[in-house]
């Protein structure tokens, strides 16, 4: 059974000691500084006292520069590290990469269905779980299909479906279409807005893109550079779905990049 989002919202999450508690909100990141020690080198301090809270069902857009610490940020809520120091109170959180990470061997069901698999579900029963969400996402002519015949925003769909076939209240999208051309990106980007209003989650989204950042957030949280501080925290409150060309996203935009020290 796939947990819905009001079912995982209260499961318990884990503090930086470890130590079980229950979430008040999918996302609860407070005062959080990460820095890398790697053997003899200097250290490295991606992250500096960062607060950050996503409410249930709120889509959290997180830009900055290249290496500011936003991939930590991800592996962070998703318990992949742990802060040093600050408390990091997530629900369980499923990981996009950037990188699809498709088994090449497998087929588009297959691939999609992993989630259910490691769950410990049949693989039959994962296959006739996962057949009406290809459906859905506009993949059931391609579900015996192998990753390298599929299209980048394909490939794209799959992954997402199977970061949501996971169950998780809350998604990690990184960069989810940074590979991708320019119109399929825009097409994606579209694509995930419908996709996450039918099925909505708790998402934190990493992106280069100011404008994907508008078009698809609840909210922008802008990035110093490294190390990664919260600089801004910009409200959106556009209706769905959003125009590029619509002025007021225009706005939202020069507004971000402005955060960001870059003159539209």
């Amino acid at each position: 059974m796939i947990e819905t989002p009001l079912q995982a919202s209260r499961a318990p999450g884990v503090d930086r000691a470890g130590h079980s508690e229950q979430v008040t909100a999918p996302v609860d990141i407070d005062r959080v500084s990460r820095t890398f020690k790697r053997g003899r080198q200097a250290a490295v301090q991606a992250l500096a006292d960062v607060s950050l809270q996503a409410g249930e069902g709120e889509i959290v857009a997180v830009v900055g520069p290249s290496g500011c610490g936003k991939s930590t940020l991800l592996e962070l809520i998703c318990g992949l590290q742990r802060p040093d120091p600050g408390v990091v109170r997530c629900a369980p959180a499923a990981l996009m990469p950037q990188r699809d990470l498709l088994l090449p061997w497998a087929s588009a069901l297959d691939n999609a269905a992993l989630a259910l698999r490691a769950g410990g579900i049949g693989r039959e029963r994962a296959r006739e779980l996962t057949r009406p969400w290809l459906e859905r996402f506009g993949l059931a002519e391609f579900e015996r299909t192998r990753p390298a015949e599929l299209s980048g925003g394909m490939r794209q769909r799959v992954s997402f479906l199977r970061s949501l076939l996971a169950g998780k209240p809350v998604l990690a999208l990184d960069e989810p279409f940074a590979s991708l051309d320019a119109i399929t990106r825009a097409e994606m980007q579209g694509w995930l807005d419908h996709a996450l209003t039918a099925e909505p989650r708790t998402v934190v989204l990493v992106t280069h893109d100011v404008e994907e950042a508008v078009l698809l957030g609840d909210r922008v949280v802008v990035l110093s550079g490294r190390p990664g501080r919260v600089v801004a925290s910009i409200e959106v409150g556009l209706a769905r779905p959003r125009r590029r060309a619509d002025p007021a996203v225009v706005a939202l935009r020069e507004q971000v990049l402005s955060a960001l020290g870059v003159s539209g």
